[in-house]
């Protein structure tokens, strides 16, 4: 008898799953406001230099500010007025005749700037001013939140095999709690980018623990829809995220108030089960019993539990020493680990690099970014629909594959669209997106499903580890843009193509138990194997 037997006994996607979900979905919700959060907080406004200090001049002082700015600022190819760069000294015959500025000495703004409220009260980059030679500091403010996110990953991930779920995802909680509102209340900009750091180090707990949680809670034929379900907490976050930031546009009250839903997680973590599954793959039979029972009485499932008693529970199938110690050095000691390993952790790396190479990018396309943001959060949702239905018609593998191989499509599919068709550009990478983030909700279920229970958060958290370095990559491969504008689009659009190709090489899980040990995986390996070489030529 398997421990999935056990679960579907208890009515694997009962009244006890579902509440589990429900308290799930609130501390994911944040998940899209923190990952998402620097299209806004960081958003740099129109600006241009601050030419108060020549109010001086009597003749300067009696013009208005437009003339101000024609005699003081050069204007760009484009019409508008140079970002970066002034007059030396005040070109007063420019108010006669502006048609002849080539020869006109200018210099590096010299008094700070002035930015344009309108579409953002406050950000980052108005602040401390981070913009014209420190534009690419801006960006790293988001880097340093990934590293973060790929360090907990790692961190998170291990020590969520070893003491469980339950407590350290309380962990998670509190460090996005703490160094959330810390971000909200930074003086400098290098206190804003450790609290960062360490906000983005507790959601990647959130992130993994919670998926996993559900993942060992419901029976195989449930795992897609559940999985599918818990992650429409992503689009829908996405797509508050643009009303939240437009009614709290300075950055300060944005990035506390998209922290506040870990408060009410905080207290829903009481009442959250433990993985059964992981404290019987511990030996901890009797803690496994108690929250088994938990589920057969919401469940109504109490006849069968009479018939299982925690004695019986210890014989389930097991082949591995359930008081082993795991670390991620098992994730590479056997064959079949070692391939899964690589696999899967080039794939999220490629799928991670690819999705956020669209998400970051909401003010690239010459739209209202509120708008932008709202157009993508939207889009994921008929992705999340078509999923649920053909995750379990055509399996993971042709879903993961066919969703990133379309995502390349969509992305060198834009870089041939001109740049004046703001609006065409931004449905195709819409498009793009939506495409992406139906790969990304395979890619969770299809991650839980090939790792083994003794390892499946550790191969969790090298994953996302693999991803959100994805993500840091994805910034700078932004900047390339100043190279060619072209460029970025290129290289996400190969990176997208070369995982949905690389997917193909993973076994199909689609109506397979979850495996419980590493021998598990070898098997699997072993049978894949023999079927190769048994294979007609």
């Amino acid at each position: 008898m398997k421990f999935d037997d056990v679960i579907a006994e208890l009515n694997g996607f009962g009244r006890f799953q579902f509440r589990l979900v429900l308290m799930l979905v609130i501390p994911r919700l944040l998940l899209p406001f923190h990952f998402l959060q620097n299209n806004f907080v960081a958003f740099i406004p129109s600006h241009h230099c601050n030419i108060s200090a020549s109010d001086d001049a009597s003749v300067f002082r009696n013009l208005s500010t437009g003339q101000r700015l024609t005699v003081s600022i050069p204007v760009q190819e484009d019409g508008t007025l140079s970002s970066c760069q002034m007059f030396a000294e005040p070109q007063y015959h420019l108010l006669l005749n502006s048609s002849n500025v080539t020869e006109l000495p200018t210099v590096f703004c010299q008094n700070g700037w002035v930015y344009d409220t309108s579409v953002v009260k406050s950000t980052l980059a108005s602040e401390w001013d981070l913009v014209c030679e420190r534009r690419k500091v801006n960006k790293a403010t988001a880097t340093i939140f990934f590293l973060g996110v790929m360090f907990g990953a790692a961190v998170l991930g291990t020590l969520s095999d070893r003491f469980g779920r339950r407590i350290m995802l309380l962990v998670s909680y509190l460090i996005t709690t703490i160094f959330g509102f810390a971000s909200s209340m930074s003086t400098s900009l290098s206190m804003f980018a450790a609290m960062r750091f360490f906000t983005g180090f507790g959601c990647s707990g959130i992130s993994i623990i919670t998926v996993v949680l559900c993942i060992e809670w419901v029976e195989v034929k449930h795992r897609s829809t559940v999985c599918i379900l818990l992650s429409l907490d992503w689009s829908v976050g996405t797509t508050l995220l643009a009303a939240v930031a437009y009614l709290v546009n300075d950055w300060r009250y944005l990035t506390a108030a998209t922290n506040t839903p870990v408060l009410l997680a905080i207290i829903c973590w009481w009442w959250l089960p433990d993985s059964a599954r992981w404290l019987k793959s511990h030996g901890k039979v009797n803690r496994a019993y108690f929250y088994l029972n938990k589920c057969a009485k919401v469940n109504r499932r109490e006849q069968f539990m009479e018939h299982l008693k925690p004695e019986s529970l210890s014989k389930l199938t097991v082949s591995e020493n359930g008081k082993r110690t795991y670390s991620l050095l098992d994730l590479v000691r056997t064959p079949g680990m070692r391939r899964l390993t690589l696999i899967t952790g080039i794939v999220w790396f490629e799928v991670a690099c690819s999705y956020y190479g669209i998400g970051l990018n909401i003010s690239g396309f010459g739209v209202n970014i509120y708008l932008t943001q709202l157009i993508y959060g939207v889009s994921e949702l008929p992705a999340k629909f078509f999923i649920l239905f053909s995750l379990n018609k055509l399996g993971r593998k042709l879903n993961q594959s066919g969703g990133l191989v379309l995502t390349g499509l969509c992305l060198f599919c834009n870089v041939l669209i001109p740049a004046h068709y703001a609006a065409f550009r931004t449905i195709v990478a819409a498009l793009g997106k939506m495409f992406s983030e139906a790969a990304f909700t395979v890619l969770y279920l299809y991650t839980a499903e090939l790792y083994p229970t003794v390892m499946r958060q550790n191969g969790f958290g090298c994953c996302s580890f693999l991803a959100r370095l994805g993500v840091s990559l994805s910034l700078p491969v932004t900047l390339l843009e100043e190279v060619w504008v072209a460029l970025p689009g290129i290289v996400f659009s190969v990176i997208a193509l070369t995982a949905g190709l690389l997917t193909m090489l993973l076994p199909e899980t689609m109506n397979v138990r979850l495996p419980e040990t590493i021998e598990d995986v070898e098997q699997t390996r072993r049978s894949d194997c023999t079927s190769d070489e048994n294979a007609p030529l």
